[in-house]
C-alpha cells in the first residue's frame, strides 16, 4: 500500500495565550464513567432514552473505550481511554461548516460550537476522525425535578444541532474572570472541568500547555505521552499516558 507523504504541522504556542490541554493517564482510569456523569450534568445533556439510545442516538459529550485481550470466552480488558473532543489546532471540522457554527477560538485557542447558528448539517460530525460529535435529534423530556438540576452557566440546546465537549468552557471563563478582577494570571489547577473534578482516580489533568511550569504541560512532554492518530496532523490538545507496559501509539 503507497504510503502519502503528510505535512508536518506545528502549532504556534508562542503568539496565543491560554493554550488549554488535557492529559488522561490511562495507567490509573478504573474506567468507572464517573467522568461521563459529571459531564452530563455540568453541560446540560439530556438523557435520550433506551429506545434512542439503541438507535446509536446517545448523547455523551464523552465516552469511554475499552481494549480487550484475548479470544472469547477467555477475554480480559487491558485499558480504558476517555475520548471527547481533542480540541485540535488544525481541526478537520471548522473549514466544512457552511455556515461558521464550527469555530476557532483566538482567546483560548479552542474548538467551539455555535449552538444558535448550527442547522444540523452533520459535516463536522462526518469530517471529525474521533467521533466526539453527537448530534441532538429531539427535544427530550425532562420530567420533574429533572430541570432543577440545570447548569445556568450552559444553555439548554434545542433539538437538531451538533453538539460536543467545550472542556467546561464555562469554568474556563470563570477562572479567567476571577484571576482578572485580582490582577493575575490564572494559577494552575484553578481550573478543573468537569470529568477532572469527578475523576476518584485522578487520572484526568486540566491546564495550559503555553505554561512550562504547569503539571498538565509536564505531563504531555512525558516519554509515555501519545496523541489520538496523531498521524494525522491535526494538532490534538489531549495527551494519553499509556500504561507503563504497554507503550505505543494509539490508534
Amino acid at each position: 500500500m503507497a504510503k502519502h507523504n503528510i505535512p508536518e504541522v506545528k502549532a504556534d504556542w508562542e503568539t496565543t495565550q491560554g493554550v488549554w490541554g488535557m492529559s488522561i493517564d490511562m495507567d490509573v482510569c478504573t474506567g468507572c464513567q464517573a467522568c461521563v456523569a459529571a459531564c452530563a450534568m455540568e453541560n446540560n445533556i439530556p438523557f435520550v432514552g433506551e429506545k434512542d439510545s439503541g438507535y446509536g442516538r446517545s448523547l455523551h459529550w464523552m465516552r469511554i473505550e475499552h481494549t480487550w485481550e484475548g479470544e472469547y470466552p477467555e477475554v480480559s480488558a487491558t485499558s480504558n481511554q476517555p475520548v471527547i473532543c481533542q480540541q485540535c489546532g488544525n481541526a478537520p471540522c471548522e473549514p466544512v461548516c457552511p455556515v461558521f457554527a464550527s469555530v476557532h477560538s483566538q482567546s483560548e485557542d479552542l474548538n467551539l460550537q455555535v449552538y444558535n447558528r448550527c442547522v444540523g448539517t452533520r459535516y463536522c460530525a462526518n469530517n471529525c476522525p474521533f467521533v466526539a460529535r453527537v448530534f441532538n435529534m429531539r427535544d427530550y423530556d425532562r420530567p420533574d425535578p429533572l430541570p432543577n438540576q440545570f447548569n445556568p452557566d450552559v444553555t439548554v440546546r434545542r433539538r437538531g444541532i451538533m453538539e460536543k465537549c467545550t472542556f467546561c468552557i464555562q469554568r474556563i471563563h470563570k477562572g479567567q474572570d476571577q484571576a482578572k478582577s485580582e490582577g493575575r494570571e490564572v494559577l494552575d489547577g484553578e481550573v478543573v472541568p468537569a470529568c477532572a473534578q469527578a475523576c476518584p482516580a485522578d487520572a484526568i489533568v486540566f491546564g495550559r500547555l503555553d505554561d512550562p511550569e504547569s503539571r498538565v504541560s509536564q505531563m504531555s512532554k512525558a516519554g509515555r505521552g501519545v496523541k489520538l492518530l496523531e498521524d494525522l496532523g491535526t494538532l490534538p490538545r489531549v495527551t494519553y499516558l499509556k500504561e507503563e507496559k504497554t507503550y505505543g501509539r494509539i490508534g
